[in-house]
C-alpha cells in the first residue's frame, strides 16, 4: 500500500522530497524562487516533506503538504521523542522558527518503519475539513446618507510608489497599517446591497466586491477586471482595481473570525490583493489582509489575489 492509501487519499500521487526544508519552502513559493532557484510556476504544484514541529512539547513529527496557496499538516508521526530531540539540538534553538528539517536517522527510520511498512500505526491524520465560509453581512441595507463633511475623498488612479512613501500613507487617510500605523483605524459605513456580491461604504463612496477572484498574474488580473466589466458585473461596467489608499481603507486592527483584518461581510478566499499601485523600482504593491499591512512582489509567480472597487 502507497503513502497515498495510507493517507486516505486514493490515487492521487505522493512523492516526498526528502531534501525540502521548512527554510526552503517560503522562498519556493515566492517569485524569486528557493533552492537551487526552484520556482513554483502552478497553482496546483504540490510538494510534500517531513519536517519537525517543535513549538510546543513534545516535538512532533509532520507530514506536510506545500501549495502555492496553502501549508497543510496532513499526519502526525508517531517517531521516538529522543531522535526528534537530537535533531533540534543537532541544528541549534532558534526561537524566532521552531520548524526543524529532519535529519539522515529520521529519514531511514520513516523508510523502514512508515514509508515501507504496512503498520499504520504510527500514523494520526489531521483532520483539513474546511467549514463553509459564512457570508452574512449583517449589515443594514439603508442607512442616513452621510454629509459631505463626513465623508473622505482618496486617490482613485494608480501611480508608482516607493517603499518610503507607502509608509505614510496608511496614517494620511487615518488607516491601519501593523507595521507603519498599528493605532489607526479607518471609520467605514458599510452598506449591504442586497446582491450578494457587493457592499458600498458611504464614507469613501466605494462599491466593492466582496469576493474576488483566485491566485494569479498581475496579467491574468487585469483581464480578470476587463470580463467583469464587459459582463457588467452588479450592474456596473467601471470596475478598477483599487489604490493604495482605497486598499488601507478596508484594513481593521482586529483580526476576525476568518482571520483577516476585514470586515466580515468580504471573504476570506483573498487574503491579499493587487493594488492599481506599481512600486519604483520594479514591481506591484497589495495589501495583504492576513498581516494589516502592504507589501510588493513582481506579480508574476505566484502572484496575488484580485478584488475590484468603483466609485459611486
Amino acid at each position: 500500500m502507497g503513502l497515498a492509501e495510507k493517507l486516505g487519499m486514493g490515487d492521487q500521487p505522493v512523492s516526498i522530497d526528502w531534501d525540502l526544508t521548512p527554510s526552503d519552502t517560503f522562498a519556493m513559493f515566492e517569485s524569486w524562487g528557493g533552492k537551487d532557484q526552484q520556482r513554483i510556476r502552478s497553482n496546483s504544484e504540490l510538494h510534500y516533506y517531513f519536517y519537525i514541529d517543535n513549538w510546543s512539547s513534545p516535538a512532533k513529527l509532520c507530514l506536510m503538504e506545500r501549495g502555492v496557496k496553502h501549508a497543510k499538516v496532513l499526519a502526525h508521526i508517531d517517531c521516538p521523542q529522543e531522535m526528534l530531540k537530537k535533531c533540534v539540538a543537532k541544528q541549534g534553538k532558534d526561537m524566532r522558527d521552531q520548524s526543524y528539517a529532519i535529519d539522515a536517522g529520521i529519514k531511514q527510520w520513516l523508510l523502514e518503519r512508515i514509508i515501507e511498512s504496512e503498520d499504520f500505526s504510527r500514523i494520526a491524520l489531521v483532520d483539513n475539513s474546511v467549514p463553509q465560509e459564512e457570508m452574512e453581512t449583517g449589515l443594514p441595507k439603508k442607512v442616513k446618507p452621510l454629509s459631505a463633511a463626513e465623508k473622505v475623498s482618496l486617490r482613485a488612479t494608480g501611480t508608482v510608489l516607493n517603499a518610503s512613501e507607502v509608509t505614510a500613507l496608511a496614517a494620511k487617510i487615518g488607516g491601519y497599517d501593523s507595521r507603519h500605523n498599528p493605532q489607526g483605524n479607518f471609520r467605514n459605513v458599510l452598506v449591504d446591497n442586497g446582491n450578494g456580491l457587493t457592499v458600498t461604504d458611504l464614507a469613501t463612496g466605494l462599491m466593492w466586491q466582496r469576493g474576488g477572484c483566485d491566485l494569479t498574474t498581475i496579467r491574468t488580473v487585469q483581464k480578470y477586471v476587463e470580463e467583469l466589466n464587459a459582463q457588467r458585473f452588479a450592474g456596473f461596467s467601471d470596475w478598477r482595481l483599487p489604490t493604495m489608499e482605497e486598499g488601507f481603507s478596508l484594513l481593521v486592527p482586529q483580526v476576525n473570525a476568518k482571520g483577516v483584518h476585514l470586515h466580515p461581510c468580504f471573504s476570506k478566499e483573498q487574503p491579499f490583493i493587487f493594488l492599481a499601485d506599481q512600486r519604483k523600482p520594479g514591481g506591484y504593491w497589495f495589501i495583504d489582509f492576513k498581516q494589516g499591512t502592504a507589501f510588493w512582489a513582481s506579480g508574476s509567480i505566484p502572484g496575488g489575489f484580485g478584488r475590484v472597487c468603483r466609485t459611486m
